[in-house]
């Protein structure tokens, strides 16, 4: 099988909780960056200390879990949401395009080498494969990925604005054509 991209560019910032992600996302709408270019992936809760939920009512989804009320948030603001167990990530919550990217990923059944679905939707954007093992070692260890995606001048926007909220990570990912994978 063949995956084919379509490079975007983009800005990732890594940050570690959930409440650093908030006021980035916040700063972002403030700011006028289009939510609809904003992405979310992280972990929503730790199965042995929280009872969990997940459910669509409508156009509105529902989460329980031990930072429920953070992802709650981001189903009004961000379009589209989901709950992935994804083999070597475990449980992730996504909301924005990097849903669709990642349904993507598994809908083509792309595994571009040795990276997750969630890889295999960023590696889809162009973003490279040795920036992606390290969200994905970020996303194992509880920490937040922010994506903004769009056109050079929206990306370089973003990247300001984040810079300023002091991610643990920040960096922008041209929208170049990735080599394409044969798997």
């Amino acid at each position: 099988m063949i995956i084919t991209c379509s490079p975007q560019n983009s800005v990732v910032a890594v940050f570690r909780t959930h409440t650093e992600a908030d006021q980035a996302v916040k700063e972002l709408q403030r700011s006028g960056v289009d939510m609809r270019k904003l992405s979310v992936v992280g972990t929503g809760y730790h199965t042995d200390e929280h009872a969990v939920g997940y459910y669509n009512t409508g156009n509105r989804m529902m989460y329980w879990g031990k930072i429920g009320a953070f992802w709650g948030g981001f189903w009004g603001l961000l379009f589209g949401s989901a709950f992935f167990l994804i083999p070597g990530l475990g449980p992730i919550l996504a909301a924005g395009p990097v849903v669709v990217w990642i349904v993507g990923a598994l809908e083509g059944a792309a595994v571009v080498g040795g990276l997750s679905v969630l890889g295999a939707g960023l590696f889809s954007i162009g973003i490279p494969k040795d920036s992606i093992v390290k969200y994905e070692a970020a996303i194992k260890t509880d920490q937040f990925l922010l994506i903004v995606h769009g056109t050079a001048e929206e990306v370089a926007k973003a990247k300001d604005i984040l810079d300023t909220t002091h991610p643990v990570n920040l960096a922008v990912h041209a929208g170049e054509v990735p080599e394409t994978a044969a798997v």
